[in-house]
């Protein structure tokens, strides 16, 4: 493997979230590029453009949906996931130096938690495959969230 492709920041400019956020909104975006961190990088773009927390889930949550049916993968999502993550996102985005470009946030993001296993330090996996975790928030099992 090559370890620069490893080091190399993902976006090099906020216009790379701009279209990766644009290209996953209108579908155009290959489902194997839609990756962790994709995720990662549009919920960002959502917390970082949004009002409150709650619209950028809402945000989130329906561009998922839209991106799933497209795809025919409707029966991946996980309300509890999705809200994990926007909730990780947005104490990262807190925290993180406002005056630094996005994609350079974005980037550090990445750098510090593109690993989806990071949810199941908080929850097993039996309880984010409940139907009840899929359809809506559950608090988690293992260990209450810190931030």
């Amino acid at each position: 493997m090559n370890v620069e492709s490893e080091t190399r920041p993902r976006y090099l400019s906020d216009r790379d979230l701009e279209e990766l956020v644009e290209s996953f909104e209108s579908c155009a975006l290959p489902p194997a590029e839609f990756d962790h961190g994709a995720h990662l990088a549009v919920a960002l773009w959502y917390l970082s453009r949004c009002p409150c927390a709650a619209t950028a889930a809402a945000h989130m949550r329906e561009g998922l949906h839209r991106f799933a049916a497209h795809n025919n993968a409707q029966g991946n999502y996980n309300e509890t996931l999705t809200l994990f993550w926007i909730k990780l996102v947005r104490r990262f985005l807190a925290q993180a130096d406002a005056a630094r470009p996005l994609a350079e946030r974005a980037n550090e993001l990445l750098a510090t938690y593109n690993n989806s296993k990071v949810a199941f330090e908080y929850y097993s996996r039996a309880r984010v495959q409940t139907p009840e975790a899929k359809a809506s928030w559950v608090e988690p099992d293992l260990k209450p969230l810190d931030f």
